[in-house]
């Protein structure tokens, strides 16, 4: 039986909502880390590479990265091989897919002639698509 006041109250129920505020905390900082180590983890090769207009990066499913740096040795990505070796590779990227993109990679101090020796050795192997990277130039004010 019930009589006005005596009754009791409830109290507090349970809360059955998910509070998203830490969830989304914890996104935002995996965001800025992400955001701050992407461009750290592309290479770990050091090459000052020539700055041209327009050169973008390619979006080539498939492709082999060789570099040359400032005192004429070899990359295949960020390992060092030996000519022999490069030769070997990239005619077995040729004959796993002929439309392969080799991105070319040279320091700006490497003699052309060096260069044009790679770019024989590569389309002897089988492989023609070849991109050269570049970096865009610096533009007045931006630091």
């Amino acid at each position: 039986m019930a009589f006005g006041r005596l009754e009791r109250d409830p109290g507090s129920r349970p809360m059955s909502d998910i509070n998203m505020t830490p969830l989304i905390d914890v996104m935002l900082v995996l965001l800025v880390i992400f955001i701050i180590t992407a461009p750290l983890m592309t290479t770990s090769l050091k090459l000052d590479l020539p700055k041209a207009e327009g050169g973008r990066p390619s979006d080539a499913p498939r492709f082999v990265a060789v570099a040359v740096d400032a005192q004429g040795r070899l990359f295949l990505g960020d390992e060092p091989v030996e000519r022999a070796a490069l030769d070997r590779r990239v005619r077995e990227a040729a004959q796993r897919d002929p439309t392969t993109e080799v991105q070319l990679r040279a320091d700006a101090s490497v003699p052309y002639g060096r260069v044009a020796e790679l770019i024989g050795l590569l389309q002897a192997a089988g492989l023609s698509r070849i991109g050269f990277v570049t970096e865009a130039p610096a533009t007045p004010g931006a630091k």
